[in-house]
């Protein structure tokens, strides 16, 4: 009987778990800077805050899609 042994497969990316720490960060650093602002936006009127609160929740996205890019591949571009 032969035996096979396999062939060993791709190595783990240290860029994975390291990107996970930026995402994490990156959160973290965007509620402390939005939740610094809450006093004063807490002073706009009901229907002002509204839209603040969406392109606040929307725009820490963007800095993601080099991050993830970055973690798959290596590159940032």
């Amino acid at each position: 009987m032969i035996e096979h042994t396999p062939k060993p497969g791709p190595q783990p990316s240290w860029r994975k778990p390291a990107g996970m720490f930026m995402i994490l960060g990156l959160i973290a650093l965007w509620a402390f800077v939005i939740g610094s602002f809450s006093e004063a936006i807490g002073r706009l009127p009901g229907w002002a805050q509204i839209p603040v609160y969406v392109v606040s929740g929307i725009v820490w996205i963007a800095p993601l899609k080099p991050l993830l890019q970055w973690m798959e591949t290596g590159r940032w571009r």
